[in-house]
């Protein structure tokens, strides 16, 4: 199989910089995703690996061969877009095998792989249908299954589950991530959600305005995040993030007397907390009020204030807190994290 490594790749339109020498690699094999807020360079990287744009500087190699020049049927990759673009004169059976006529595959090879897809993706009972005969996530699976058709080593998908409701997007989610593992594809997958990024990725590339902020494992990314960006981004609820200022020798949360619980040596610092790593507690040291009580069935998300920075609480079951009632909020030492509030980078614990 083929790994993806981006070398130094920028992208520039004038005085506008896309993307800006971010470099990365892809294992063969495995899931990556380019995760990050809309314009941050995810889908122009995914458009310069497929060869529809051609980066102003860099090299980009898949396999062995550095393709930065070559035109997009050069570079043995399929790609599922956001829209799903199917013909809707055509049935399901002439989209799937679309490419492959146009490629001039025979007509026995075209078959023998279309009735191969059609079982994977569950399509069989629907290959004579139009496209406005099928739901949302029949159709994306027609996508999905035009672009594994084409039987390439590569896969590179932008947003594709976008324009699907909740329910689907967790279905088609599991369903991606175990077409990939069962057939081995190296896949690399844009997104702005990172519940998404967080259940399929073997590897996730965050970007922020045109550059890397931080590349790793689902894992590294929510447990050690790297960056303030990196920290307010992953999770859901994101983590709380709570600015200290400095008062003689000892560190306060802002805008309140509580002394905060760290003791090192820094210019601006913000301490940020998991609100699934806090907890209500009589002897806690951040005194806040509670805003409001979001009941979720499985927990509670407690909305707070301490002084004049909000942060939230996830509480199991439902919380039984009440609009303007003052608590003390704690948490573990081994669950805080700290950062440099003018740089953004992680300091040491």
């Amino acid at each position: 199989m083929s790994a993806i490594v981006l070398e130094s790749v920028s992208k520039h339109w004038g005085e506008t910089r896309a993307l800006d020498a971010i470099s990365f690699r892809v294992e063969p094999s495995s899931f990556a995703v380019l995760l990050g807020p809309s314009g941050c360079g995810k889908s122009t990287t995914l458009r310069l690996i497929a060869g529809l744009d051609t980066p102003t500087a860099g090299r980009i190699r898949i396999g062995e061969r550095d393709v930065t020049a070559l035109p997009p049927a050069q570079r043995g990759l399929a790609m599922v877009f956001q829209s799903y673009a199917l013909f809707p004169h055509l049935t399901v059976a002439e989209n799937i095998v679309f490419g492959l006529k146009v490629r001039k595959v025979a007509a026995a090879g075209r078959e023998a792989r279309l009735a191969r897809v059609a079982e994977l993706l569950g399509l069989a009972p629907l290959l004579a249908r139009k496209p406005s005969q099928l739901s949302g996530g029949q159709q994306q699976r027609v996508a999905l299954g035009r672009a594994l058709i084409a039987e390439q080593p590569v896969c590179l998908m932008d947003e594709p589950l976008s324009n699907l409701d909740a329910q689907l997007r967790g279905e088609m989610r599991r369903e991606i991530r175990a077409l990939q593992q069962r057939l081995g594809i190296t896949m690399v997958y844009v997104t702005h959600d990172q519940t998404e990024a967080m259940t399929m990725a073997d590897r996730v590339v965050l970007l922020r305005d045109g550059r890397i902020e931080q590349v790793g494992s689902p894992d590294e990314l929510y447990g050690t995040p790297a960056t303030l960006f990196a920290a307010g981004f992953m999770g859901a609820p994101p983590m709380n993030l709570l600015r200290l200022e400095r008062r003689g020798a000892a560190w306060h949360f802002a805008g309140t007397e509580a002394r905060a619980p760290w003791d090192g040596a820094a210019e601006e610092v913000t301490l940020g907390v998991r609100p699934e790593d806090m907890d209500v507690a009589g002897d806690g040291p951040l005194p806040a009020a509670v805003e409001s009580v979001e009941y979720h069935g499985a927990d509670s998300i407690v909305a707070a204030r301490a002084g004049a920075q909000p942060f939230l609480v996830r509480m199991p079951r439902h919380a039984r807190l009440a609009p303007g009632q003052h608590i003390r909020v704690t948490w573990t030492p081994d669950h805080q994290h700290l950062f440099n509030t003018r740089t953004g980078a992680r300091l040491a614990p």
